[in-house]
């Protein structure tokens, strides 16, 4: 750490001093104060500053700044945490990578972020600090108006500033009253989309979420119908986190055999079985550092489960034919479009690696449920379509549109895009028409692995989707209609998970 260091024995000595310094900060301006002013005498850099990210993990903000040895008070807007482009501050963050650079003044990169001097900004240095779960919180930055190697400096100021934030949570958590019963605000993401169409309630909620989520390391399980986009969602969690950089990796469990799949997961050595050739890395080993999606979880054997549920408690796995475990880095996201809940009262699943998977569940709406989304998405696949095509864009008929907006898409997303492609090779005139878009007449999916139950349901369903729309979201006439009470037409649509917030008007 300190060997690239001038004089390296003195810089330990005040890094330590640092550490001591700042171990007995009695409130959090202190300590936040002291940290910037303690990095601009271990660096020797005119400016640093301190961002943390706020309590939503979705913006950024400077909460501290020494710019010639003096803490300032100067009012900076939040960032979004999201990277897009070519912001230093979000890609640091966003990658958890150091950010080193020279000849800044010369360079194209955006600084607004650094306070205006009359001699330019020519070297700086991003440090993302990293909290004990290993998740990223914050940044902690270094600048100078000298041609200066920065990056001697980033491993020393890194755990400086990891410390930081453990001494400012233990400060926050001191001051917190034995039972907290004020309520938790609920805050819609201020960043970017993440990469997924549409604006209806169902999909702002599932953004929201994804905010929560992005920059923590706890395990994820999606859940939703087949089609409703349970890997589009994994992988917006890992291109707009941390683990970006690194590999995202899904696998399906119901893909393989239960002796297939576990060597696939976790390797195996040679001679482990007959043709184990030679030694080969499984998934979990070639996911390390990244991300690994766990796609119908459900369908995976009970054998296997108990070996998964040791790699989300310890983090280490071992090989087939091994007797060694090693360690691993890798964030799992589990998706399923199947009730683990029942699955546990039947047997078919562990009630301890279901407790341990729903950490964070984020339930994927249904297509019906998020019909503002509909026209949407059906201009981004034909787009899309015309795009690999090499066509012209085409127009959209009214007709054509409200095809589609009467239609309950059992098959979700994954059918509308099928449908919308269909239709792109069947227009010859430059307009997509209803007859260019052929809809199921048949009222429930042909999946054979349906019980009764889910079948019923399914009729139901349409059946309550239908008189909603036919009367314009109207309960009472849609309730009258069906020969039903209010009430009870409220507790079906609730128990069907039927979102009225789309039928309001």
């Amino acid at each position: 750490m300190f060997t690239q260091v001038s004089q390296p024995l003195a810089y330990a000595e005040a890094l330590l001093g640092q550490f001591t310094k700042l171990s007995r900060a009695a409130n959090d301006a202190a300590l936040l104060g002291e940290l910037v002013q303690g990095v601009a005498e271990l660096s020797g850099c005119e400016l640093t500053q301190l961002y943390l990210l706020d309590a939503t993990h979705t913006c950024l903000g400077m909460n501290a700044e020494c710019l010639n040895g003096i803490l300032q008070s100067r009012e900076v807007a939040s960032l979004p945490a999201d990277y897009s482009g070519g912001q230093l501050l979000q890609f640091s963050l966003c990658q958890n990578r150091v950010v080193s650079l020279e000849g800044l003044s010369s360079s194209l990169h955006e600084t607004s972020f650094m306070p205006p001097q009359a001699s330019p900004w020519q070297s700086l240095l991003c440090v993302p600090l990293v909290n004990q779960l290993k998740a990223v919180k914050g940044l902690l930055l270094c600048a100078s108006h000298r041609h200066i190697d920065l990056q001697v400096f980033a491993d020393s100021l890194g755990q400086l500033g990891s410390f930081v934030l453990g001494q400012l949570n233990l400060l926050q958590r001191s001051r917190q009253p034995a039972v907290d019963l004020s309520p938790v605000p609920v805050s819609l993401p201020c960043a970017s989309g993440y990469g997924l169409i549409g604006e209806s309630l169902a999909m702002r909620q599932t953004r929201a979420l994804i905010s929560k989520v992005l920059h923590s390391p706890y395990t994820v399980l999606l859940r939703g119908e087949t089609g409703t986009g349970k890997e589009v969602v994994a992988r917006a969690i890992h291109d707009c986190g941390p683990r970006r950089s690194q590999t995202f990796i899904v696998q399906n469990c119901a893909a393989f055999p239960e002796n297939l799949l576990e060597s696939e997961l976790f390797g195996y050595r040679k001679g482990a079985f007959t043709g184990a050739d030679r030694d080969r890395a499984g998934l979990f080993d070639a996911a390390n550092g990244g991300t690994l999606l766990l796609d119908e979880i459900g369908d995976m054997p009970l054998s296997l489960q108990a070996k998964l549920l040791r790699v989300l408690q310890e983090g280490e796995i071992r090989p087939l034919g091994s007797s060694d475990t090693h360690k691993i880095d890798v964030r799992i996201i589990a998706a399923t479009h199947r009730d683990l809940s029942v699955l546990v009262s039947e047997g078919k699943f562990r009630e301890d690696l279901y407790y341990r998977l729903a950490q964070f569940p984020i339930e994927l709406p249904a297509l019906r449920q998020r019909e503002a989304d509909i026209f949407d998405l059906s201009r981004h696949f034909a787009d899309k379509a015309c795009s690999f095509l090499q066509r012209d864009a085409l127009r959209w008929s009214e007709e054509a549109l409200d095809h589609l907006s009467g239609y309950a898409f059992p098959g979700n997303v994954r059918e509308l895009k099928a449908m919308v492609e269909r239709a792109v090779l069947l227009c010859e005139d430059g307009e997509l028409l209803a007859e260019h878009f052929s809809l199921r007449t048949q009222t429930l999916p042909p999946d054979s692995r349906w019980s009764l139950r889910e079948r019923l349901e399914q009729v139901e369903r349409r059946l309550l989707l239908d008189s909603l729309r036919k009367n314009d979201g109207n309960q009472t006439l849609a309730a009258r209609e069906l020969g039903l009470p209010r009430r009870t037409l409220l507790y079906r649509l609730g128990r069907l998970n039927i979102s009225l917030g789309d039928f309001d008007g």
